[in-house]
């Protein structure tokens, strides 16, 4: 995203988004030092993060306004509202843009908002459980 944005010269703000469960990203940002952390989210594998990248990390701090913690429920919610409203399988870590943008919609209010749906790799119990609301994540209240 940072690529693309400073190659056609824009000034777009980036948001970052990451599991609450798996917050090694979002504490490495807040403090400006990598931050290894549990990675324990239950439904975005792809952000189960332990310990992040330093080069990614280094492009973070200089490119990205700030960083969405949500959480493995709110995340499920965003796959099933992906799914009712758009008929596309999202994966938890696809859809974990889209719960951000839920869960900060009223500072978004009145703003152009792109986001991105990366991702439709997800297992089918996983998937029916989300769809079906009774998607529970154990490790998270």
């Amino acid at each position: 995203m940072v690529a693309a944005r400073n190659a056609l010269n824009l000034s777009t703000e980036i948001i970052g988004v990451t599991a609450t469960a798996s917050a090694a990203a979002a504490l490495s940002f807040k403090q400006r030092t990598l931050v290894e952390s549990p990675a324990a989210s239950e439904i975005a594998d792809g952000l189960a993060c332990r310990r992040p990248n330093q080069d990614a990390l280094e492009i973070i701090w200089a490119h990205v306004a700030r960083i969405v913690e949500v959480t493995d429920a709110e995340i499920a919610e965003a796959m099933c509202i992906y799914y009712q409203d758009t008929h596309n399988v999202a994966e938890g870590a696809g859809a974990a843009s889209l719960a951000a943008a839920v869960k900060e919609k009223s500072s978004l209010a009145g703003k152009r908002v792109g986001i991105i749906l990366t991702g439709g790799n997800v297992d089918r119990e996983v998937f029916i459980a989300a769809l079906s609301g009774s998607f529970q994540p154990v490790r998270q209240a």
